[in-house]
């Protein structure tokens, strides 16, 4: 079986740097009880690929195989990964009066119609690799079906745990693709202590958001695309839907690699963390210039993707946003949804409500002055917006009763 080059040097501890950490084993969090990142041999992938290579391959996210952790082939495992589009949205911009591009990335073309592809497909491929057969988290949704599916293609078992007002087109899709799956009257993290605390008596591996490196490394090819796609380039600002906030410390660890190799230059977009205001911990954390987040009480919106009461990995996100002079910013339900109908109306684009609130973000955030008219910015679509119940605006007509075609209009 072929053997992909590995450039994998060792993994480090996010919070305190420690750096030894080895690559090749089993890892969760670090000693710190933080999230680990995976380090690479930039000197050595820079010798060995160029870009372009890289960039012409087929094969969805796989194609960055250099700047992935998976060894072997035959742990790899592919359900029909595509570069997801970006589309421009001329419409909105208009009606803006803004002159700078607003860009929808899509992720729901992904398969199982979510970002989550991306972690999941990494994280199953990596307990392919280390001879894992079992694996359990807890989901709003998304995550839940992503594993569920990717492991069952890769033959292993999946345990799955979600707040029990889990949309329910995705608790029967986990089902449908072979996740055993509970609802669980309480919130993620009260899903999460489930899985922690079964972990000695079921044998199970916890791939909570974070709780191992793997799904960062997924999610960092949302950075790796974009720049390529648009030309090795970044744009001005990034509008990220933030729960667990991996796809935003990915990216933002894609771009320092990318730079690192010479495949971009040193601009970097502001990151800026999209929050619902029923539950905005990292928003409040950045407001108060704390460095950690503290668990937040009574979370409830109906972005059910975003309500993530707290995470592990809140000092990278909030490290991003800093760095990147971006800001975190919360959207109540009410402009999610006019969002959401907004850019289905105007852009015939039907988003999710967590995708929703990245472009209510960025009215919010232009009104504020704290992006300009001029900035081109990319919004985040994290699932398809058909797995989302929507309002209904039918009408009906009377077959057997003269029709008034001119009312129509």
């Amino acid at each position: 079986m072929e053997q992909y080059q590995t450039f994998v040097s060792h993994l480090e501890c996010g919070l305190t740097g420690e750096s030894d950490y080895e690559a090749g084993v089993v890892h969760g969090l670090s000693r710190a009880g933080r999230p680990l990142l995976v380090r690479y041999d930039l000197h050595g992938i820079k010798k060995s690929v160029s870009r372009d290579e890289v960039w012409a391959r087929p094969g969805g996210f796989w194609k960055w195989r250099e700047l992935l952790p998976v060894t072997k082939t035959e742990n790899v495992v592919h359900l029909g990964e595509v570069d997801t589009p970006l589309l421009s949205c001329p419409n909105l911009a208009n009606d803006l009066s803004v002159s700078g591009e607003i860009i929808i990335k899509d992720e729901g073309r992904l398969p199982t119609g979510s970002f989550k592809a991306r972690g999941l497909a990494l994280a199953v491929a990596m307990a392919k690799e280390f001879g894992i057969k079992r694996l359990a988290m807890p989901t709003n949704g998304n995550a839940g079906a992503a594993m569920a599916a990717y492991a069952t293609f890769a033959g292993m078992e999946t345990y799955i745990f979600c707040p029990d007002d889990t949309p329910d087109a995705n608790v029967r899709e986990i089902a449908l693709q072979g996740g055993k799956v509970w609802r669980v009257n309480g919130l993620i993290n009260d899903c999460g202590k489930i899985v922690g605390d079964g972990k000695e008596e079921m044998g199970w591996f916890d791939v909570s958001t974070l709780k191992e490196p793997y799904r960062i490394e997924g999610k960092k090819t949302m950075g790796l695309e974009l720049a390529a796609q648009l030309g090795w380039d970044v744009p001005d600002a990034i509008f990220y839907p933030t729960g667990g906030g991996t796809g935003l410390i990915g990216m933002w660890k894609a771009f320092d690699e990318l730079e690192r190799l010479g495949w971009i230059g040193s601009k970097r977009p502001k990151m800026i963390a999209v929050q619902a205001t029923g539950c905005a911990p990292i928003v409040k954390a950045f407001d108060e210039g704390a460095k950690h987040a503290e668990l937040w009480q009574g979370a409830h919106t109906f972005a059910a993707g975003i309500r993530v009461p707290v995470a592990v990995g809140d000092h990278l996100i909030l490290d991003a946003v800093r760095e990147s002079n971006g800001f975190a910013i919360a959207i109540d339900d009410e402009r999610i949804e006019d969002a959401r109908t907004e850019i289905g109306t105007r852009e015939g684009i039907l988003v999710c409500p967590e995708g929703a609130a990245t472009y209510a973000a960025y009215k919010q955030a232009l009104y504020d002055g704290r992006v300009s008219k001029t900035d081109r910015v990319v919004l985040y679509n994290c699932g398809n917006g058909l797995k989302y119940p929507m309002q209904e605006n039918s009408k009906t007509l009377d077959r057997n009763l003269p029709i008034d075609y001119k009312a129509m209009v």
